[in-house]
Order: C-alpha cells, then sequence, then structure tokens
C-alpha cells in the first residue's frame, strides 16, 4: 500500500535533505517547480515533463541513501567495462598478429563499428523495453561474445566477435548514465563525474590480468615473424575467457545479487503511474526514510493541463502516448531541430557547441589512435633496446595503467583552481599529454620510453576526467541530452577513422604516434577557445 502522509509528517527527520533540495532548487535552477517551459512552443509532451519534475522531487526529499550508493557501484561496472574493452584489443593485438599474421587495425576497426552501434541501439532500446533490462544485458552479451572470441579458430571469427562484443559495451554508459541519474537527488549528481574513478581502474584492471598470462604463454614477437602456433600462443585466449568471465561475474552481481527497479520516470512514461509511485516508496523504505508522494500528485497533472486550457479535456488521454512506440519517439525527438537549434541560437552559444564537438571528434580519433596500438610499437621498441620480451612490454602496461588512476582522481581538483578552472585546467592537460607522446618517440632506451608514457597515461586521464564533466555543462539544460548525444557520436564515428587511418600506417614505426600527439596537442588549443568557463556557476 502506498504511504500517502503528507510531506510535513516527515520533514523533521528530513532537514538535511530540504536544505539540499533547496541547494539543487539553486544549482539547477529550480527542479521543484513546474515551470513555465513545459509550454513552451516545440515542447514535447507537457505532461511527460511536468511529470518528471515531480518524481525529481521525491527523490530529492528521500535524499542519497544506501540504494544510490549500491548503484554506484553496480553503475560503475559499466564504466569500468566502457575503458577495460577498448584496450583489450590493443593488449591482444601483439599475440594475435603473430598468430594469425593479419593487418591489425581491421581488429579495431569492427570493434569500433560495434561501440557506435551499441551506443546508438541501446540508449533507444532503454526507452522501449526499460532501463532495467538494458541495464543487465549490456555486461552480459559482453561477457558471453568475449567468452567466445577465446576460441576463434581465425581472425575473421575474432574480429566479428570483437565487434558483436563491442555492441554490449557500446551500450553501458548511455544506459547506466541514464539510470544513475534517475535515481540519484539533485543534489548529488556531481558522482556521476565521480564515476570517472571506475574507467580508470578497467584499465589498470586489464593491464595486470593480461600481464602474467600473455607474457607466459605467448609466441615470441620477433623481427620478421616466426612461425607461431595456437599451442604456444594461448595467453591472448586465456586472457579473453578471464575479461569475459569477469563480466559474465559482474552481469550475475547485477542482476542475482543487486535488485535494480525499474526506473520510475520510465514507468510514468509508459502510464505506469502507480508503479512509478510504489517504486519511489521502495527506494525510500530501502533508504531507512519516507517519501511524500502520492498518486494523486501525478494525477493532478492531468487535470491541471486541462485546466488551464493547455488542452481540451477530449484530448487530454492523448497529450502523452504511453506506447512503447510513443516511448520510441520521445526519444528519437530528443534528436529533432526542435532541441538541436537551440545549441547554435546565438553566436557564442553556436561557437562553444561547435568547438565541443570538433574537440570531442579529435580526441575520438586520437586516443584509439594510440591506445590501439602502443603495446605492439612499445614491444617494437623494447626490442630496439634490447629488452623487448612480452614480460616488460606488460609490466610497463601496468605501470602505466596505475599512474593513470590518480590523474582521474586529480581530474576533480584540478577543475576548482582560480584563474584555471575547467577550460585551462582541460586545455593544458590535452596539450601535456600530445607533448609526452611526441617526446616517447625520442627515447633512447627503455626506461626514457616508460617515463615518458607514464607522462602520458597521467595526463590523459586528467584530460578525461575533465571532459566528461565539462561538455555537459556547457550545454543549455533543456537540450542537454541532445548536446552530449552530439559529441557521443562524434567521439564514436572518429574513432572509427583510426584503425582505417593505421592500415595505410605502418605499425612498427612512430607515424600513429605523431598523428595522435598533434591531435591532441591542437585540441588543447581549442579547450582555450571554448567561451564560457563554468567554474563557481550554475549550468547554463
Amino acid at each position: 500500500m502506498v504511504d500517502t502522509k503528507s510531506f510535513s509528517d516527515t520533514e523533521k527527520n528530513h532537514e538535511k535533505d530540504q536544505q539540499d533540495a533547496q541547494d539543487a532548487d539553486h544549482v539547477f535552477g529550480g527542479v521543484n517547480a513546474i515551470t513555465q517551459d513545459v509550454y513552451e512552443e516545440g515542447s514535447i509532451d507537457p505532461v511527460y515533463q511536468a511529470k518528471a519534475r515531480i518524481l525529481n522531487d521525491a527523490l530529492q526529499e528521500i535524499g542519497m541513501g544506501k540504494y544510490q550508493w549500491y548503484l554506484f557501484i553496480v553503475a560503475g561496472f559499466g564504466w569500468l567495462s566502457d575503458n577495460l574493452w577498448p584496450i583489450v584489443t590493443g593488449l591482444i593485438l601483439s599475440p594475435v598478429l603473430n598468430e594469425f599474421n593479419f593487418e591489425g587495425p581491421f581488429l579495431k576497426l569492427g570493434q569500433n563499428i560495434g561501440l557506435l552501434v551499441g551506443a546508438a541501439f541501446w540508449g533507444v532500446a532503454s526507452d522501449v523495453w526499460g532501463r532495467k533490462w538494458c541495464f543487465n544485458l549490456t555486461l552480459g552479451i559482453t561477457g558471453v561474445f568475449a567468452v567466445a572470441a577465446g576460441g576463434s579458430p581465425n581472425y575473421i571469427a575474432l574480429c566479428s566477435l570483437a565487434a558483436v562484443w563491442s555492441i554490449g559495451v557500446g551500450g553501458n554508459l548511455p544506459v547506466d548514465s541514464a539510470v544513475f541519474l534517475e535515481f540519484v537527488p539533485a543534489s548529488h549528481q556531481y558522482l556521476l563525474t565521480v564515476l570517472s574513478v571506475w574507467w580508470a581502474l578497467g584499465q589498470l584492471l586489464g593491464s595486470l590480468v593480461a600481464w602474467p598470462l600473455i607474457a607466459n604463454y605467448s609466441c615470441p614477437t620477433t623481427v620478421p615473424p616466426s612461425p607461431c602456433p595456437k599451442s604456444s600462443n594461448q595467453g591472448w585466449r586465456y586472457f579473453l575467457y578471464a575479461m569475459g568471465g569477469l563480466m559474465l561475474f559482474l552481469f550475475v552481481i547485477r542482476f542475482f545479487v543487486f535488485h535494480l527497479y525499474e526506473s520510475p520516470k520510465y514507468l510514468m512514461g509508459r502510464g505506469r503511474d502507480a508503479e512509478a509511485v510504489e517504486i519511489v516508496h521502495r527506494v525510500a523504505e530501502y533508504n531507512g526514510r519516507r517519501s511524500g508522494l502520492t498518486l494523486e500528485m501525478l494525477q493532478e497533472v492531468d487535470e491541471r493541463f486541462v485546466g488551464e486550457g493547455v488542452v481540451d479535456e477530449e484530448k487530454a488521454e492523448k497529450v502523452m502516448d504511453t506506447s512503447a512506440r510513443g516511448a520510441l519517439v520521445r526519444t528519437l525527438r530528443e534528436f529533432g531541430w526542435d532541441h538541436i537549434t537551440p545549441l547554435f541560437r546565438t553566436k557564442k552559444l553556436a561557437y562553444s557547441t561547435s568547438l565541443l564537438i570538433v574537440l570531442w571528434a579529435l580526441i575520438g580519433l586520437a586516443f584509439p589512435l594510440y591506445n590501439s596500438f602502443v603495446t605492439y610499437f612499445l614491444q617494437i621498441r623494447g626490442a630496439d633496446f634490447g629488452d623487448g620480451s612480452v614480460y616488460i612490454t606488460y609490466r610497463n602496461q601496468v605501470i602505466l595503467s596505475v599512474i593513470g588512476v590518480p590523474g582521474a582522481l586529480l581530474a576533480g581538483c584540478a577543475v576548482e583552481i582560480p584563474y584555471l578552472g575547467r577550460r585551462g585546467s582541460l586545455a593544458i592537460s590535452t596539450i601535456l599529454t600530445g607533448v609526452f607522446l611526441f617526446a616517447s618517440t625520442t627515447a633512447r632506451t627503455s626506461d626514457a620510453l616508460l617515463g615518458w608514457n607514464c607522462g602520458y597515461s597521467f595526463t590523459s586521464n586528467i584530460m578525461y576526467g575533465i571532459l566528461y564533466a565539462l561538455s555537459p555543462e556547457l550545454f543549455p539544460t533543456r537540450d542537454r541530452g541532445t548536446g552530449n548525444a552530439l559529441v557521443a557520436s562524434a567521439n564514436r564515428i572518429f574513432g572509427i577513422m583510426a584503425p582505417i587511418i593505421a592500415l595505410y600506417a605502418s605499425l612498427t614505426s612512430s607515424v600513429p604516434i605523431y598523428i595522435s600527439g598533434a591531435l591532441f596537442i591542437v585540441s588543447g588549443f581549442i579547450a582555450l577557445l571554448l567561451p564560457f568557463e563554468p567554474r563557481g556557476k550554475a549550468s547554463l
């Protein structure tokens, strides 16, 4: 039975939460008010928007509790997976090339196509089938097809399976971020940035597991290549079994250990208001609190829109399409011109949006261009220095991953430095990332090469941490989802170009490193041109 007690009955027990709600009103532009923007011409489903505000209110009343902190952990699995699997193909590239003797960029091409498809598919699917199933299925699909890839008989099978497991990986951030934001109170939405810690841990975990497996169970890399039979090259297969098994384990935790409630906003959008209210009360109970949300509050919205003449009574029930098609249309319309054009409404805003798209596109090309082939490059350069063993290569990869973790944490502090802020911190870290890449090509000893790459790992993690936090702040609130989708799409599309470029460049040369370094430096200067500095200000 849904608790229908008034808000005042629990006011004394939630004084801190009420203060959080007031703070959130200031920061987020008044999430508690049903304001005139739901009546704007071109506004999509005004009833849906009004009800969504009421649900936001209810979550703010509940506050941050056990349920949201557990969700922080299981949603973090998605961030871990998102960074783990792109480096997996880089970690296995050298032994795979030795065994199958094919053009290595085809492996990354298959993966990047899968990432793009996954990002587009799962975002839409979560609005049609619900957040809960998509949240769980992404990790399951990744695990199943990664384990299957470990048994690949040839490079065609491996590239194909990499594309399929990447469809699962590509859905992690779009779905997991939506789930997290739809349960966390507005006053704690900053935790979405903190989730990037899991992203850094994904790289570290992959490197730690790859080190003993690939180092001890792989054919030696020689120039020219020598025959490498499957029986002497099982390390990369063991690695895929281990990482795929980990994804299945994380899937089990999500599906069987942590009970994810369906998103109240999704249920409300499908016309299941009573279930949405019930979920809010379940979350409140899980956190040891009470909610003043009632079904009548949501039902009042329909009456209010009729009473104020927004819609006539005969069409009231048609204001919000609660079918699966209606949910899909709402999602697709987020990419319509009525949400894109506001991002370019003024010259200054158009300039900012355009620079962000270019910034994400260039970094989307530079990052995979380097990371996809750095392991192979390090091993070849190590051979030039007389220590090109697989063991040394993967030991160094672990060191680079460890260095990246504090970089992700430092990003949260750097953005609050006076006179530097988000824009300055992003520019400096991005330019330094490119400088370290250029410097790495000058190394004449193994230790020097490792040192330069440690610098790259540290600054690149700072860069990504700031970029993920800065971009949403520079988009207007109403069209923030569309802005995020635009920059993410640019990032994935240019990511597909990375292996295509590598097909025409020698993997044993420094050319991919030079291109990547140049792109990072150019991106850093572009960051300085951003017209807005959001430090210490409310979002647009």
